[in-house]
């Protein structure tokens, strides 16, 4: 069971940099763009200004990923 989650540990974290880091790539693409480098510092901005800037599937999946890794993280702390 330790691995299991350990596994789905990694992968999430690395769904949500790879989700983090194409949003914030889509946003320097759009304007206002400094939006990309504030997305970049306090995460929790990306997701939303990426869905305002019709990046509807980057956004959903940047936090399904989120939630997937919180999900992850608690088990693996109670373990």
């Amino acid at each position: 069971m330790t691995r299991i989650v350990f596994i789905v540990l990694v992968v999430a974290f690395g769904a949500l940099l790879t989700a983090h880091v194409t949003l914030a790539v889509g946003l320097v693409r759009r304007a206002p763009r400094w939006h990309a480098l504030v997305a970049l510092v306090v995460a929790p901005l990306a997701p939303w200004w990426g869905w305002q800037a019709h990046m509807r599937i980057r956004g959903a999946l940047w936090v399904t990923a989120a939630a997937v890794y919180a999900v992850a993280l608690t088990f693996s702390l109670r373990s």
